[in-house]
């Protein structure tokens, strides 16, 4: 490895292998984004015996917490310049800290494990989850600067995220139909998948993967420079629409298991199988989704996902129970708009970096990022409230049919179908009139190739 970038000229289009090495540490990463809103908060409260409220408290005060790490981290990642690049050494610190949480958090924990056990740990799990998360997206906004090309960088994370995704929930049910053990052991085991991969995806990406340096002067300003990006009007409309469609996809995800057991009246599996039919689903939808926004923009091909995700979630969440094949169906057709919002909104945030970068001359990409990743994260905050309403009008969470009341099952339904549903729509109604259009940022990128000087912009080459 050389001690200093190379001066190369990025390439206009990454190679798929290139792409598929780059994303490959989305697929433990995934794992974490799937378990820390769906499946850790469900486990500690059924199986370790935490209270439902306890719970959630906890993991919405570690949220809050976590919140004010990102702008840290961020602006931690945008003054980084070492021999290996900007955002790459941040991927190796988060995995040995991943590891050693995935550990604790899922393999070692027993029945009885109380509340400042999971205070601890789920503070370090998501320490580390913000440091690779937020180092991979800063990556990849330099991989491909391109406005097209970035949408295909951003198209790659999501398919291997939603890969990832389906691979860790396919295993507690393998585990269970296998008969290796119970529900239980099946989430021990994916706390064992994560350890494993998370050494052999990043140390791959690291050691293959290119890492181009935007041109900029350092960044300054401090807590300044972070508010001052709420000024600016392409930012806004991102942060408030990322806030939206992480509600509403965290809302169905905490709940899931509750309304599918004592709705509809399935198990614990049936339920996963539910889940796994929805992501896949995103996983055949998004290359459409990529190529419509290369057709229409990425700010309208959004605001048409949310709009048909919407009207495709609530009719999904109305089909009655007893009919696993048609739940099944409605769960995968509700899941092909799923993946728009995800990778969309983080090419538009990258975009979004290039005018700020124009406008300042300073490099923010990285802080700009731990935004919208707080944002995301307020959303599975805001996510975790209907733990507490459920809790108020009596709600246990006890496996299949039967132990509530029918107030509190009204209430379970109403915060599954209706809020979703409401919040998707009002997502599309956010982005009308966003500034940053496709012709827009074509101006941006010549202005920043004829002052930088694209063919000037280093490159640090993997080993």
């Amino acid at each position: 490895m050389t001690d200093a970038p190379v001066a190369e000229a990025a390439p206009a289009r990454r190679s798929n292998a290139i792409l598929a090495a780059f994303s490959g540490p989305c697929l433990p990463l995934a794992a974490f984004g799937v378990a820390l809103p769906v499946t850790l908060p469900e486990f500690y409260a059924t199986y370790v015996g935490l209270e439902l409220g306890v719970v959630a408290a906890v993991f919405m005060a570690v949220r809050l917490i976590d919140i004010v790490f990102d702008p840290f981290i961020g602006w931690g990642m945008d003054k980084t310049k070492t021999r290996w690049g900007r955002y790459r050494p941040w991927m190796a610190i988060s995995t040995p800290i991943l590891m050693l949480s995935a550990l604790m958090m899922f393999v070692v924990v027993q029945p009885g494990a109380g509340a400042a056990y999971l205070f601890g740990w789920l503070l370090v799990l998501y320490l580390g989850f913000s440091i690779g998360t937020l180092g991979q997206l800063g990556w990849a906004s330099v991989l491909a600067p391109q406005y097209d090309q970035r949408s295909r960088v951003y198209g790659w994370w999501q398919v291997f995220n939603i890969i990832g995704v389906i691979l860790i929930l396919i295993l507690p049910t393998v585990v269970v139909k296998t008969g290796i053990g119970d529900y239980a052991a099946g989430v021990r085991i994916m706390g064992w998948a994560i350890m494993i991969a998370l050494p052999v995806t990043i140390g791959l990406a690291m050691f293959v993967v290119p890492e181009p340096v935007n041109a900029g002067a350092a960044p300054h300003g401090g807590p300044k420079a972070y508010l001052g990006l709420f000024g600016k009007k392409t930012v806004r409309k991102l942060l408030f629409a990322d806030l939206l469609l992480g509600v509403a996809p965290g809302i169905t995800g905490s709940l899931l298991f509750f309304f599918f057991g004592q709705i509809k009246g399935y198990d614990h599996t049936q339920a996963s199988l539910f889940m796994l039919f929805y992501f896949v689903a995103g996983l055949v939808g998004a290359p459409f989704w990529a190529w419509l926004a290369t057709k229409i923009g990425k700010d309208r091909a959004l605001a048409t996902a949310s709009l048909v995700f919407a009207v495709f979630y609530i009719g999904a969440t109305l089909v009655p129970g007893g009919n696993f094949a048609l739940t099944a169906v409605a769960m995968f057709i509700a899941g092909l708009p799923y993946a728009a919002g995800l990778f969309l909104l983080r090419a538009m945030m990258a975009d979004a970096g290039d005018e700020v970068r124009l406008d300042t001359g300073v490099d923010r990409t990285g802080l700009m990022f731990s935004i919208l990743s707080a944002t995301t994260k307020i959303g599975h905050v805001v996510a975790l409230i209907p733990y507490l309403v459920l809790q108020a009008v009596g709600f246990r969470a006890v496996p299949g049919v039967g132990g509530n009341s029918e107030m509190s099952l009204l209430t379970l339904q109403i915060l599954f179908i209706l809020v979703p549903g409401l919040l998707l729509a009002a997502a599309a109604l956010v982005l009308k009139g966003y500034p940053l259009t496709p012709a827009r940022h074509d101006e941006i990128r010549k202005a920043l190739e004829a002052r930088d000087g694209a063919a000037t912009d280093p490159v640090v080459e993997p080993a």
